[in-house]
Order: structure tokens, then sequence, then C-alpha cells
């Protein structure tokens, strides 16, 4: 085993914070802004469509430590937009909200194959050059959904973007919708730094399947499943941040434990995730994130990742009776899988490129039955 080294890239994705009622629980969320920084952490990510996400930050971090103290990034969704001049006000409104006078970092959010020709359109590059150049923003890069020659073409048009955020971990890492490793290669061998979002996939990887449960116990009696998602993340090369939306103090402390003395992967451990790997590669889980953009804008208002997850209890884990108890509370207020009308905003919206109709309709007969 290698030794302990320097702190790793933990950041903080401010997207699933601990809830009280119906929205953010600030207090609770201070304490745990508290933490990381009084662990020497400093990166603080959230964006426009987290709901409450930048108000959260303000009352949590802005308005509670010193500027320099930590470093914040928004993020710009085009996709989402409905003209050019809403686009660009998604950053006053951000810096609004968060009150943090600019942002460290800015993305241009979730761009695929199918919201680039927006970006251009609007104007969005020069639009974030612009507000660098008025010191709104200091960096600027985007957060990416897509294929790797996507990526390369977008990379060799914009040369002046410093980073890219991927999504990467280790149950993605061959996935041949998410195309994780070619993308990170494509992004390094453009010199581009590296932000690494859902690196415990939607906490998917903070309770896996049995199998990968018990490889990892007999490789590491004690270490958390989340802890090899995020070595596993950590130890690539050229990461700026990993990023973990942390909802609970609980997985705060075990992030800190795992990335304040971040000791990378060795060989040894490499060849147990590659083990873990071939296990989920013939997983039957619902690859969902959680990140909830097909459930914004759904005409029924179905809680599409709540019944996914519901699903994945069967699906992965055998779990019949837990399923259709999960189901029954997420849909209790009557939107049910069998409710999609078929319209497929969903799909359009989802990063992970699932078909959703289709596997609400798997859903649908699953648990309802």
């Amino acid at each position: 085993m290698s030794e302990s080294t320097a702190r790793g890239p933990l950041g903080f994705g401010l997207m699933r914070l601990p809830r009280k009622g119906l929205g953010i629980d600030i207090a609770q969320t201070s304490e745990m802004v508290d933490l990381f920084l009084e662990a020497g952490f400093t990166y603080f990510d959230t964006a426009r469509i987290y709901y409450g996400s930048e108000e959260a930050a303000r009352k949590a971090l802005v308005e509670r430590h010193p500027r320099d103290s930590f470093t914040l990034t928004s993020k710009l969704h085009a996709g989402l937009a409905r003209s050019e001049k809403s686009a660009k006000r998604q950053l006053e409104t951000s810096l609004a909200r968060s009150g943090a006078g600019y942002f460290d970092y800015y993305l241009l959010h979730a761009i695929m194959e199918n919201n680039t020709e927006r970006y251009n359109r609007f104007g969005i590059w020069d639009f974030v050059k612009e507000q660098q150049a008025k010191g709104l923003i200091r960096q600027y890069g985007f957060s990416f959904h897509g294929g790797p020659q996507l990526l390369d073409e977008l990379l060799t048009q914009h040369p002046e973007v410093a980073f890219v955020q991927l999504q990467i971990n280790y149950a993605d890492w061959e996935n041949p919708t998410v195309q994780a490793r070619a993308n990170y290669e494509v992004a390094r061998r453009h010199g581009k730094q590296i932000v690494i979002m859902e690196p415990v996939k939607g906490g998917a990887l903070a309770d896996p399947p049995p199998e990968v449960r018990k490889l990892f116990d007999e490789a590491a009696p004690g270490a958390s499943y989340a802890s090899w998602a995020l070595r596993f993340a950590a130890s690539l090369d050229g990461v700026l941040a990993v990023l973990s939306g942390m909802s609970t103090p609980g997985q705060l402390q075990d992030n800190l434990a795992t990335m304040t003395h971040f000791r990378p992967l060795d060989s040894q451990e490499q060849a147990v995730i590659q083990q873990a790997q071939k296990i989920l590669g013939h997983s039957a889980a619902i690859p969902c994130t959680a990140c909830g953009y097909c459930a914004k804008g759904c005409p029924k208002e179905i809680p599409i990742p709540q019944i996914f997850a519901a699903a994945n209890k069967q699906l992965a884990n055998g779990q019949q009776e837990e399923a259709r108890a999960a189901y029954a509370a997420a849909t209790a207020p009557g939107r049910l899988a069998s409710d999609c009308i078929g319209c497929k905003q969903c799909e359009s919206a989802c990063p992970q490129h699932l078909p959703v109709t289709q596997l609400l309709d798997q859903c649908a007969g699953m648990l309802e039955r």
C-alpha cells in the first residue's frame, strides 16, 4: 500500500442538500459547509437549475465566510432558455441569488449533441468571454454529456476553456452510452483540467449490489463503498475537483475521511475495481443518477428518479417488497409510472440518454401489478 499523500481534490456539490420540509435545511447545510472549510477544502458547485441551491450557497457560505476563503461555481443552461436574452440573464440571476459578486468557475451546462447549436446560436461562448473580461467570471468551461467526437470538436473550436466537467465513475468508465474513459482521454489530450461529476453515480455506488459489496468488504474491511468510488475518480491525472453531492453530515464525514489524507488506488485496488466493473456490467439496474432533469418538465409531474430508485431495489438487489414499498411512497401523490403519455421531453433532457418512457413502462409493469 502507498503512503497517505496530500489532500484530495474534493468538491462540495450543492445539488442534493439536506431538506427541511419543502426547502433546504440551511442550519444543517451551514454546519456541513463549516466542516468542509475547516478540513481545508474550498470548491463549491451550484447551478441556477438546482432548486434553492444558489440561495442556500448565499446563506450558508457567502454570508458567513470571507469571499477569498472559498471558490464558487455556477452554470448557464442555454438548453433550457427560450431566448438569447433569457439565457444570458441566467448569470445575472445566479449572481443575485448567490450574492457571490463573481464566480471563480462558470460552466456552460450539460452540453450534448441535442443542444450544442443553441449555445452557438445564442452567442454564449462570446458572452462568457465578455463576462470574464468584466471580472464576473474568473475561469470558464463546460459540463458535458455527449460523445468524444463532439467533445474533441468543441475543444478544438474553443481552446481557451480552462476545464471540462465530465461524468466519471468506475461503473461508467467503459459504458458505451456515457463513454467516460473516451471523453476523459479527449479532454486530457487537449490539456484540460477535469472536474468530475457523479463519482458515486447519484449515490448508487455508495450502496452497490451485494456481489460488489462482498468484493470490497473482503479487500478493505471497514472502508465505505463510496470511498472506493471517490478514490477511483481522484486517482486520475489532471483532476481539479471530484464533486460529491452530500446530503447528510455522515456523508460529508465519510468523504472528508477519504480525501483529507488521500491515497490513490494502488495496483491491487485497481484490480478490485476492475472486478467490480465486470459485475456491474451485468447489472439489471436502471443507470439513473437522480439528477432530476427529466422530471422538471414532465407534463404529468411523474417522480421519475424516485420511481427508478424504487425499481432498482428489485432489479439490482432482488428486494421485491422493499421495491413496492418505495414505489408506493414515491407515487403517493398519485403520479404513477403508467401515467406517462410518451411525450419524451424527459429523454431529451436526460444526461444519461436513457429511454425513460420505455423504462417507465417497465416499472409500471413490475411495480403496479
